[in-house]
């Protein structure tokens, strides 16, 4: 009887962690409606541009290094007040295509430099850095090399720097291959709720949200006053984002300013880019947790920034409350306490349908039509829970001070689901973790059998969700690799 006490006792005691960041959830819903329409205004428009340096680190991007060029190339901004740096780490057919379209775009009366690092030290930040100290310019823009810039992107962003305090603003990540596949737009919904919902809810409600690597002009003052880019963590950007907040500095998000960009086609790159960026705000927390917990900041400020530095450690407990189900159900009949239910069925019901409501919020601000989010939830809600061994693994490598080399996420390019990328040089890689994802699915397989046997009906459409999640993201990752 103690072990059964012990098992439920933990399986609830899990179920309660993640329904404490299902109400940060909902907080978050609630901290955007009150702010949503507190829209970043300039305080004033500048008299005479200032002069922006435009960084585009990339390593191996043979598919979608010129169309970055080109689209730098049609950013409606004075010539002589732009310059392009090409930080090119690259070990393949990117640097001839990088450079020789670089030359192109200089005899075109552009300021272009091209940096080719035999080495790759530091990885994208250590490029960043070595870039940063020949800056011409005062404010620094970066993009990642899938990204595509819409020609008003700097003058959407740069005026609000008229204000001396902010020192850095952020743009919304658009998705130029949303349409492709289910994968493809399971991500986009998911990427919309963190630049749609959390994003707005923390920097108009006065707290700390984080650069997002790309997409965003930095004041290149503040890089420094902060103490520049550092490459301790994989996750360089959300580490000087709150070191330079820490600093004083004040952040600007612009939603209606947007920088398409590709999402990751197979789902190996998909776990791959998840992998790092849970590793990375890992490495982050472990780095910067005594900081915030110390700092003269508010105290809604300090909740937020330990939300939000520890938010892929639900994972962890996404695992742990995947690995009870089946023992806390046998044992459950055994006990046959019906009144358990009225402790955890409200707990994970809450937690569902802050979900629910967070993204079909989303998808209603930006496209209007609620009958696709619909639709598209119960995966991307199983998508969440298949990707935890993943992200789980990555949160304890990021804890533990496991070191690992910064793994791109490969690139091909590809807007229409009558491309392919198979043919492709770039793929991702697997793990071991995608074996354990199916044995997952198995183990789920047989739970939902035990369910029926012992008449647990209630318990069978979250146990669904399990099934799916991890057999959906074992079996893609398994047979792309292939």
């Amino acid at each position: 009887m103690s072990m059964d006490v012990f098992v439920i006792a933990l399986y609830l005691l899990v179920l309660s962690i993640l329904g404490l960041y299902g109400f940060h959830r909902s907080h978050l819903l609630f901290l955007y409606w009150k702010h949503r329409k507190d829209a970043p205004v300039p305080p004033k428009l500048w008299d005479e541009l200032p002069c922006v340096t435009v960084q585009l680190p990339m390593f191996n991007e043979m598919y979608v290094a010129e169309r970055l060029l080109e689209g730098i190339a049609n950013i409606d901004y004075p010539k002589d007040k732009l310059e392009i740096q090409v930080l090119d780490d690259s070990t393949d057919e990117t640097i001839e295509i990088a450079s020789r379209k670089a030359d192109e775009l200089r005899a075109r009366g552009f300021d272009v430099s091209y940096r080719h690092r035999e080495n790759r030290n530091g990885y994208k930040a250590g490029a960043l850095e070595e870039g940063l100290r020949d800056a011409k310019g005062d404010f620094v823009l970066v993009f990642d090399a899938d990204f595509v810039p819409t020609p008003s992107i700097i003058k959407d962003l740069v005026h609000h720097f008229t204000n001396p305090k902010v020192g850095m603003v952020q743009a919304r990540w658009g998705h130029l291959n949303r349409d492709y596949s289910v994968l493809t737009r399971v991500q986009s919904m998911m990427l919309d709720g963190h630049f749609v919902i959390e994003h707005i809810a923390r920097n108009r409600s006065g707290r700390f949200f984080n650069f997002n690597g790309t997409a965003g002009i930095w004041r290149r003052s503040t890089i420094i006053d902060a103490g520049g880019w550092q490459h301790d963590t994989l996750t360089e950007d959300m580490d000087l984002s709150f070191r330079a907040q820490l600093r004083g500095w004040e952040f600007v998000y612009v939603p209606t300013a947007i920088a398409p960009a590709e999402i990751p086609c197979e789902m190996n790159s998909f776990k791959g880019q998840q992998f790092r960026w849970a590793k990375g705000s890992a490495q982050t927390t472990r780095k910067l947790i005594g900081v915030v917990l110390k700092a003269n900041i508010p105290l809604k400020v300090k909740i937020e920034c330990l939300f939000h530095l520890t938010n892929n450690f639900a994972y962890l407990f996404l695992v742990m409350l995947a690995m009870l189900q089946l023992p806390n159900m046998l044992m459950r009949q055994r006990i046959n306490n019906p009144a358990l239910l009225l402790l955890d069925v409200p707990l994970f019901a809450s937690t569902c349908l802050s979900i629910i409501v967070f993204y079909l919020t989303t998808h209603r601000a930006l496209y209007g039509n609620l009958s696709d989010a619909v639709k598209r939830l119960p995966l991307m809600m199983a998508l969440s829970i298949g990707l935890s061994i993943n992200n789980a693994r990555a949160v304890l490598e990021g804890l533990f001070g496991m070191q690992s080399e910064f793994v791109r996420t490969p690139k091909h390019g590809i807007k229409l689901s009558t491309e392919g990328w198979v043919q492709k040089k770039y793929k991702a890689g697997t793990a071991i973790g995608t074996y354990i994802e199916l044995a997952f699915g198995v183990y789920f397989a047989i739970t939902i059998a035990m369910a029926v046997i012992t008449g647990s009906w209630i318990n069978i459409p979250f146990l669904v969700l399990f099934l799916v999640g991890f057999s959906y993201v074992g079996a893609l990752s398994l047979r792309q690799m292939r």
